[in-house]
């Protein structure tokens, strides 16, 4: 009685109800989102990767409407302004033509960029449906394929673009994307054989071979999208690697040639100079750079936020 008479005395304010309250079981601990959004919401959790971004968006704004933006044509040529360091007439100095280096810059901006690009989503597209095959079918068919790349992938770049240089009796921007991209698939196929090697056991591609899909058909619906998040993540690792292949086949002589021009043709021409002119290689040479490192780290951010096991 005493203990009863001393429940009955104690406030019920005291009392908490703790757990799932009623009203409330349902409700969802956070929004549903989709990949895409999900993804782009921790790709801006990474600052650097942002920064990188940004600056990239600004060098794509700065190769489209540079060359406009200076005032000049990149091949005008004045003679009274030869040599002359950056200045309110020109912003980043002339060359010894007398050209206007700011228009020069970003119109060879154009070139590497898309040289770069092209040369990524080339690689990129065939090197998806080669480790695709290779992977779908497996037994000999993925042997031979995969020998083929190893022996494709030990031939050095630098003598391919000789060879097609001598045999096309051309040193155009077409042979030169040609080129790099004859053996630079062999790195994307690889790693795609190996992605979908993990997918081809899994339930829904049993499935769908159990329901009679075609073999063309389960390789593009089910097995390139879900490497997609890869193949994104490669091409922005590849685009500066092509970006600075094309630079040092422009810098010894094997790249763009006159009357186009790129970054590394521009660092080419400057390095004669160099001891009097500094400036004249920094600017392109702090292009290469900058474009590199922005794709780089921009690639590190893409990899985390398209990877769902780290999705928080």
């Amino acid at each position: 009685m005493e203990e009863q008479e001393r429940t009955e005395t104690i406030p019920q304010e005291k009392f908490i109800i703790e757990g799932c309250r009623e009203g409330e079981a349902e409700q969802m601990a956070r929004p549903h989102i989709g990949y895409v959004r999900d993804a782009w919401r921790r790709f801006r959790k990474n600052k650097v990767a942002l920064i990188a971004f940004i600056i990239l968006c600004i060098l794509v704004f700065l190769t489209i409407f540079g060359p406009s933006i200076s005032g000049y044509a990149f091949e005008e040529m004045d003679k009274t302004a030869r040599n002359q360091g950056p200045s309110a007439a020109h912003w980043f100095g002339t060359d010894k033509l007398g050209r206007d280096l700011f228009a020069r810059v970003w119109q060879g901006g154009r070139v590497s960029m898309l040289i770069g690009l092209t040369g990524a989503l080339v690689s990129s597209v065939i090197g998806c449906i080669y480790g695709g095959i290779a992977a779908y079918f497996g037994g000999i068919v993925d042997d031979v394929m995969m020998r083929i790349v190893e022996i494709l992938i030990s031939v050095p770049y630098l003598i391919v673009v000789i060879l097609l240089s001598v045999v096309l009796q051309s040193k155009s921007i077409g042979t030169l994307i040609l080129a790099l991209t004859l053996t630079g698939w062999c790195g994307v196929a690889r790693l795609v054989r190996a992605q979908m090697l993990q997918i081809k056991s899994q339930e829904f591609v049993m499935a769908a071979n159990c329901l009679g899909v075609s073999s063309r058909r389960i390789i593009l619906r089910h097995l390139l999208p879900n490497t997609i998040s890869v193949v994104i993540v490669t091409i922005t690792f590849d685009i500066p690697g092509y970006i600075f292949s094309e630079a040092f086949l422009s810098y010894i002589g094997l790249g763009v040639q006159a009357p186009d021009t790129s970054w590394g043709a521009l660092a080419s021409l400057a390095q004669a100079n160099f001891t009097f002119y500094p400036y004249q290689l920094f600017f392109p040479s702090l292009m290469i750079a900058l474009t590199m490192l922005a794709f780089t780290l921009m690639g590190d951010g893409l990899r985390d936020a398209l990877d769902p096991r780290l999705r928080t």
